[in-house]
């Protein structure tokens, strides 16, 4: 389901786009189907937003350039943890979210690929919204993270903490339900020691799930199978 979704999504990239090139196991599937138009000569370039996307990109020979060469991106292909009717999404389970959030932002258009497990009535329900934070008194900036009535765990790697791309930390902050995730969003970053949170709140502009019944398209409340 995430590869159909995934090889669906890449049909979509024309010559000469800049391609945002997202992170996560659906990703995976996209570029590999992007670095094979690649080698039939298709021509664009990809800014990754994480070490391990730009990896497999330099692995499977897709072009790459950089937000300062390029500010302006044509199209963002990205997963998602959780996607709600209204297209906003739960991302960071990879660990990305704040490149994620950079590139998606200066993105002309964002499609999101996933399977129909990520589709969900409201944020946060099964899936817990990731946070990061910088190492100084991360301590402290989690206690503050824990007035807004969730549990919050470090990040770990078996028993050392994950640290980002950036060289943060990851506070795992679990949820029920995210009734207003906009205003979520805004009062998260405002804690001093936060860097960025996984809510990605009117960014995405179209979500290809992969499904046991074929392709299903999101766009804001209309689903057309």
């Amino acid at each position: 389901m995430k590869r159909i979704a995934a090889e669906k999504a890449v049909e979509l990239i024309e010559d000469g786009m800049i391609i945002g090139l997202g992170t996560g196991s659906t990703v995976k599937y996209a570029l590999k189907k992007i670095g094979e138009r690649v080698a039939k000569g298709l021509d664009i370039k990809g800014i990754p937003t994480s070490n391990q996307t730009k990896k497999l990109a330099m692995e499977y020979q897709i072009p790459l350039t950089t937000l300062d060469e390029h500010d302006e991106i044509d199209l963002t292909i990205d997963g998602a943890d959780e996607i709600d009717s209204d297209l906003n999404l739960i991302k960071g389970g990879g660990g990305a979210l704040t490149r994620e959030k950079i590139i998606a932002y200066h993105s002309k258009k964002v499609l999101i690929i996933a399977d129909d497990s990520k589709v969900v009535k409201s944020l946060g329900i099964d899936f817990p919204l990731p946070v990061e934070v910088v190492k100084y008194a991360w301590q402290a900036t989690k206690k503050s993270l824990e007035k807004f009535e969730c549990e919050c765990a470090l990040r770990k790697i078996f028993d050392d903490p994950f640290i980002t791309d950036n060289g943060n930390y990851i506070i795992d902050c679990e949820f029920n339900r995210i009734s207003e995730p906009e205003q979520l969003e805004q009062e998260l970053n405002m804690i001093p020691g936060v860097v960025e949170n996984g809510l990605f709140i009117g960014l995405a502009d179209k979500a290809i799930v992969g499904s046991t019944q074929g392709i299903m398209t999101l766009e804001k409340e209309l689903i057309t199978q």
